[in-house]
């Protein structure tokens, strides 16, 4: 059994990456298209750039890991092959850009909450704790 080949929208990356811009856009899902024909804000155009530039650096050395606080950038088909650390508020998450990832926000694969773990409560907490036996 041969594994299944990626498709997005009945294309294979291949053909992602040769499509022009405005044939991409038609393939997005609504936000995303309504975000793209608005057209790119400056800081996502820079980042475009400066990845652009990383990808002949690419091809010299590997792991090249690109920083960004841009969020809400959507992720093209180009960006496939490349980790990009995004900030979350805190600390800079790397993400490694794969095929399946086209069309969502970078933002969505870095979380900026922690779940939250709550400890034992302390001596005096509650009137109640004051009956909890210590160690």
């Amino acid at each position: 059994m041969s594994a299944k080949k990626f498709q997005y929208r009945g294309y294979t990356l291949e053909q992602l990456q040769k499509l022009p811009m405005d044939e991409f856009i038609r393939l997005l899902p609504s936000r995303q298209r309504r975000s793209m024909l608005r057209g790119l804000p400056t800081r996502h155009k820079k980042f475009l750039e400066k990845m652009r530039k990383a990808r002949e650096l690419l091809k010299k050395k590997k792991n090249i890991v690109l920083k960004t606080h841009v969020r809400d950038l959507i992720i093209l088909p180009e960006m496939v092959g490349f980790t990009i650390a995004v900030h979350n508020g805190i600390e800079f998450i790397e993400v490694e850009i794969t095929p399946e990832k086209i069309g969502h926000y970078l933002g969505e694969f870095a979380p900026t909450c922690k779940k939250v773990l709550h400890g034992s409560p302390g001596i005096g907490a509650t009137k109640s704790s004051l009956y909890v036996p210590l160690k």
